[in-house]
């Protein structure tokens, strides 16, 4: 292998030396033909010289990976056995049982979450069964190679032995099968008039899946649409403009892209008829949604079409392709910058330096441009699509957050049986008191440890002092402030009883109905809901919004 690589190696170096022997010092092809020159060299040093054995494959793939990093967190390189996940990632298509399943803080392998209708769910796993064997071959606690059993072609049979949720071990056969998920995973009544649309991505048949969604409410009686668009990091540039063509006129612009080069600018219009361009929209965003997303609610913003509720978006104003390289890996590469139609980019001006929830913040006036929609309401660039109506975003108290970081939600759904008798939906999924108490006291037989952002904070101060050798001077002091800071976990679950309550009750409805009734279960107390309900609700307010008074 060694000989193989020191071979090739010389023989690019040859072609390489050759190149540039002909090409003028000034030339900015001779700059890159002498640091691939450098790369190999350093390559081919590296691998037959040091200390240990190297990966060689790995090696390149680090180098080419820290290579990027310099660039855009989006163009990213595929190694071979990556192609596989890029093909789901674009088309949501995949060989295998319909289960997502991944590795919780104790080690083990769970299935997440079945997919509606296909081999998991008609099998009866649940969220919560931990997969202990697959085929005979021990997975208990080897995520990797869990997932590796678990891709196979349709209509080859696995065998699993599961210890399900509830108690006991049990084994089922399944059929691998293509499974398809789904770019609509819930529609449904918010309210007697208004139907909710939940998008999850932007893959193949995205607008046909909304289409279809937004048709069946209107059979239910709904007249007023909100379009869910949380959470949603895009995907494809055409199904972008395809969502926005169920609402915007046949020929209206819905995007232009700019790159370096002349054959990367194009303007994407509508191409077809309008599905419906009266129906009172509504469109939600939050700080993960990205890309697609933002084309989608910047131009519902820019023809005035809906309004936008939620919190500014990702920033993501960058659009990505996908080339081919040799021996089957793939580039996806940022080529162009997109515009909506009133001219602004909303890329973030800093996309490496955000939030810690992944949003990009705020972004000073200064460096704001001023747009104009339709009806001549500002907009601006700079990071993101700007919300008409800013809803506070869900932020868990340092309690729960805790019990989320020990996975203690999960754990408490798998050892407890919630008796909620004979219900039909994620929507009637009820947490009582009685489950509440049941679960205050299995916590208080466990240990639990948690801190506020302000404990951490002082712990980090009396390190940077001991490090400094000032802590005996202020050390009673922070021990008075740590005792001040002390947590009673009783009081905090007890202030933090409601955001406890509404966690199993989304724990309970996944388990019970799948995706859709978590997402069910979640409308109970979701703000942007209850806002956007408010604003469709009244008709003075939506158009005095859109500035359909001017």
């Amino acid at each position: 292998m060694k000989k193989r690589i020191a071979f090739t190696s010389v023989i690019v170096l040859c072609i390489i030396s050759l190149l540039a022997f002909n090409m003028p010092q000034n030339d900015k092809y001779f700059e890159i033909l002498k640091n691939l020159d450098i790369f190999a060299t350093t390559y081919k040093e590296v691998n037959s010289n040091y200390v240990d054995d190297v990966n060689p494959n790995l090696l390149m793939e680090k180098g080419i990976d820290a290579m990027l990093q310099s660039l855009d967190p989006y163009t990213v390189y595929y190694a071979e056995d990556e192609i596989e996940d890029v093909r789901t990632e674009n088309t949501g298509q995949y060989g295998g049982i319909g289960a997502r399943i991944g590795e919780r803080l104790d080690g083990g392998v769970y299935i997440l979450m079945p997919d509606e209708g296909y081999a998991a769910a008609e099998a009866g796993l649940q969220r919560g069964d931990e997969i202990i064997a697959i085929n005979g071959q021990d997975v208990e606690k080897d995520y990797e190679k869990a997932a590796q059993f678990l891709k196979g072609q349709s209509n080859d049979e696995v065998k699993l032995k599961v210890r399900k949720a509830g108690g006991g071990e049990e084994e089922v056969v399944l059929k691998f099968e293509q499974v398809e998920l789904p770019n609509v995973p819930y529609y449904g009544k918010v309210s007697d008039e208004i139907g909710l649309v939940k998008l999850t991505g932007f893959r193949q048949n995205a607008s046909k899946e909304v289409k279809q969604a937004i048709r069946e409410l209107k059979k239910e009686g709904a007249t007023k649409v909100i379009l869910d668009l949380r959470g949603n990091g895009g995907g494809l540039l055409n199904e972008a403009v395809n969502v926005s063509n169920l609402f915007v006129e046949k020929g209206e612009l819905i995007v232009t892209t700019k790159g370096k080069l002349e054959e990367m600018n194009a303007s994407y219009k509508t191409l077809n008829s309008v599905y419906d361009e009266e129906i009172p929209l509504a469109v939600l965003i939050n700080s993960s949604s990205a890309s697609a997303s933002e084309i989608v609610s910047g131009v519902m913003q820019d023809y005035d079409r809906g309004v936008v509720i939620g919190q500014k978006s990702y920033g993501k104003g960058l659009v990505q392709r996908t080339m081919p390289l040799s021996y089957n890996s793939q580039l996806k590469v940022t080529i162009a910058k997109y515009y909506t139609p009133s001219g602004r980019c909303i890329q973030a001006l800093d996309y490496s330096n955000r939030n810690p929830d992944g949003s990009v913040g705020k972004v000073a006036d200064s460096l704001k441009t001023l747009f104009r929609t339709t009806n001549g309401r500002p907009v601006y660039d700079g990071g993101g699509v700007d919300p008409d109506f800013l809803t506070p975003e869900r932020k868990f108290s340092p309690v729960v957050i805790g019990l989320l970081a020990d996975d203690l939600i999960f754990e408490f759904a798998n050892a407890y049986d919630f008796a909620l008798g004979a219900i039909t939906s994620g929507k009637e999924v009820v947490i009582n008191e009685q489950h509440f108490n049941d679960f205050k006291d299995w916590l208080g037989a466990r240990t639990f440890d948690y801190a506020s952002a302000l404990e951490k904070e002082l712990e980090a101060f009396r390190l940077m002092a001991d490090e400094q050798g000032e802590l005996n001077k202020i050390a009673p002091q922070l021990d008075a402030l740590q005792a001040q800071l002390k947590k009673d976990v009783v009081d905090d679950l007890l202030n933090a009883k409601e955001e406890v309550m509404f966690l199993l009750q989304e724990e309970v409805a996944g388990r019970l109905f799948l995706e859709k009734g978590q997402l069910e279960a979640s409308f109970s107390s979701d703000k942007e809901v209850e806002k956007a309900i408010e604003v469709l609700s009244d008709p003075g307010l939506l158009t005095a919004t859109l500035g359909m008074n001017n």
